[in-house]
């Protein structure tokens, strides 16, 4: 399966749990997408918000995002797991 970093790059006012509220609900709608959120990466002091997602194409990551809770990512990258 495909994976994927998304990058929101400013979502003003991010708390960890306002991220951590979104996350749950990414868990929730995923399955219906085959699509599954990993982690996430926040950085408060900028409002930048990192998520590591395995999902068969960046659309269906996209589309898992919009249904769960509207916070779609500026930009979405393919990446490839290193040690």
């Amino acid at each position: 399966m495909p994976l994927f970093m998304d990058v929101h790059h400013h979502v003003p006012g991010a708390k960890a749990k306002d991220v951590a509220d979104a996350h749950m609900k990414d868990l929730k709608v995923g399955g219906k997408y085959g699509v599954k959120y990993l982690r996430y990466w926040l950085d408060e002091s900028k409002g930048k918000i990192f998520c590591l997602v395995e999902a068969p194409n960046k659309e269906a990551a996209e589309r898992v995002h919009r249904e769960a809770h509207g916070l779609l990512a500026d930009e979405i990258f393919e990446v490839k797991e290193g040690s």
